[in-house]
């Protein structure tokens, strides 16, 4: 009876830090800042950057920042639009000519906001 008991507490105690090290643990999260953002346009408009990269990043919702969420959303709807699924593994860019041009555009607008937030932040 003993031996059960001490068997008994010792797996008690095992499962009951477990559970309590599973309640204390936060949640992972993964915020997207906007120089990753940049980093995955410069990679696409040089052609660097696969498929499976592109929908990692576009196909998570950013929700600490809705400008780069809408950014976010532009993009995606970009490769909806202009991209063909399955253009990077045969070695061509993974948008057309419209789509490499327009996320051009998009790339330069975000840079241009990121530098303005960063001379702000300097200044104050």
């Amino acid at each position: 009876m003993a031996l059960f008991l001490l068997v008994f507490a010792v797996c008690l105690l095992i499962f009951g830090g477990m559970v309590g090290l599973l309640l204390l643990s936060g949640t992972p999260r993964f915020r997207t800042d906007p120089e990753q953002l940049l980093t995955l346009f410069d990679q696409a408009l040089e052609g660097r950057v696969n498929e499976s990269e592109w929908n990692a990043i576009m196909g998570y919702p950013i929700r600490h920042d809705d400008y780069l969420d809408g950014v976010r959303r532009r993009a995606q709807r970009l490769m909806e639009e202009h991209g063909n699924h399955g253009r990077a593994a045969r070695g061509k860019p993974l948008l057309d000519a419209t789509g490499h041009g327009e996320l051009e555009a998009l790339r330069a607008h975000l840079a241009s906001r990121q530098a303005l937030r960063e001379r702000q932040r300097s200044v104050e």
